[in-house]
């Protein structure tokens, strides 16, 4: 509700009164809808400024550090509750009981398996093909084999699709690696946990019996529930704008992943792990330090700081945890992993770093863990998706129950030529 209002004085006109909007928590927002009946439009590249929707799934505070999921904080959701538990929380808005879990549990792992024709649909692929090139794809493609169910403005429809779309993407994602590496598809299996049964799809092959580490697990679900959601980002913004025109869930989810795919959005713990590559060794990490603080170098360490978490970013103590009980499980020995726990030591207590509260991100620690665990950087990318797909559901589901929901129009600043008069080539 409105209780505030913003008098803005325009040129040759009576001032305009804009109405000032208060959510539950964060900052008020300005309603500028009115502009355009005087003839104006705000103007904000990169929508800085901008709320685009009403939303009650998550809230950020990047200047305080908090992270909340329908008001839980992410640490306590990522120590006490599993993924799936996460992502019933952000379809439903409420923790289930125990009865509601167990069978939101079982509708979503009896629906891991996908339709066998998708297995014949991959081969139009080249092996070489990145992952995400092809989730794209086989995602935009689900509503082609599953189109009984697409009258967004149906509520049950949309629950359906739903429960599609988290099932069935860590099998699709396994089946993509699976794909470029030319190895067997696996089928999922009902008695693993979400975590698990994706780690099954991935590593197990026909011929030998393959068992999840419990470590690993835990660690994967963590990954996937400290990803689940944030707020109106590029991709879920995406989302939303297709979304807003009508268009199924699996194409919207699909520009989601295009979305998502772009390196500065979803290829963060990546391009750390291509840092510690260039890097190397422990004994070059001085070299690089010295390069980091140097305002006239180019060199970025990635995986430190967060463009939206001014203070420390709430995911990534739980990440750190979870990333030393996988290497001390693993006894993994890679220059690698040795730099980067180099790096985050340094980072921790280097002064320079401590100042500017350049700590490590949820990013470096996740890009760590899956190197660990023999997951190769083209799928980095691809696991975010998997994590993500329940925030863009959430998202996406709000939208169609809001009644003011609009298709999305944003407005431009024009600069190119004025109106003028067109020669015909013959006269040219």
């Amino acid at each position: 509700m409105a209780d505030k209002i913003a008098t803005l004085h325009l040129p040759g006109q009576d001032p305009v009164e804009l109405p000032i909007l208060s959510g539950s928590i964060g900052p008020d927002v300005i309603d500028v809808r009115k502009l355009g009946a005087h003839g104006y439009f705000t103007y904000d590249p990169g929508f800085m400024a901008t709320g685009s929707c009403k939303s009650a799934i998550t809230y950020i505070d990047g200047d305080q550090g908090v992270l909340l999921h329908r008001g839980f904080p992410i640490a306590n959701l990522a120590k006490q509750a599993t993924y799936l538990e996460v992502c019933y929380i952000l379809l439903y808005g409420e923790a289930p009981s125990k009865a509601q879990f167990a069978e939101f549990q079982r509708t979503v792992t009896r629906h891991t398996m996908v339709h066998e024709q998708i297995a014949f649909f991959f081969r139009g692929f080249r092996r070489d093909s990145h992952p995400m090139a092809i989730m794209c794809g086989v995602i935009g493609a689900l509503s082609a084999f599953y189109h009984d169910a697409l009258d967004i403005n149906n509520e049950q429809h949309r629950e359906i699709c739903a429960f599609r779309l988290l099932s069935k993407m860590p099998t699709l994602a396994a089946m993509c690696y699976k794909y470029s590496i030319g190895q067997p598809f696996m089928h999922p299996r009902n008695s693993l946990s979400y975590a698990a049964n994706f780690l099954y799809m991935m590593f197990a092959v026909p011929s030998e019996e393959y068992k999840v580490n419990p470590v690993v697990e835990r660690a994967m679900d963590r990954i996937f529930t400290l990803h689940a959601d944030h707020e109106q980002n590029a991709s879920t913004s995406t989302v939303r704008l297709a979304g807003s025109s009508g268009a199924n869930p699996f194409a919207c989810i699909a520009a989601g992943i295009a979305s998502l795919w772009g390196p500065a959005h979803g290829g963060a713990n990546e391009a750390c792990l291509r840092m510690l590559e260039e890097i190397g060794s422990v004994e070059r990490i001085p070299e690089y330090i010295a390069r980091a603080k140097d305002k006239n170098d180019s060199f970025r360490l990635m995986g430190f700081g967060h463009r939206v978490y001014k203070n420390y970013d709430p995911r990534a103590q739980v990440m750190r945890e979870t990333c030393h009980e996988v290497l001390k499980e693993l006894q993994i020995k890679d220059p690698l992993l040795d730099v980067a726990m180099e790096l985050e030591r340094i980072a921790l207590s280097d002064p320079y770093f401590v100042e500017k509260k350049l700590y490590p991100n949820v990013d470096f620690y996740s890009g760590i863990i899956m190197k660990a665990i023999g997951i190769p950087m083209s799928m980095f990318t691809v696991i975010f998706a998997i994590s993500r797909t329940i925030g863009w559901i959430a998202h996406w589901n709000e939208m169609h129950s809001d009644p003011d929901n609009k298709i999305g129009r944003p407005r431009q600043l024009y600069i190119g030529e004025a109106q003028r008069e067109f020669v015909p080539i013959d006269q040219r």
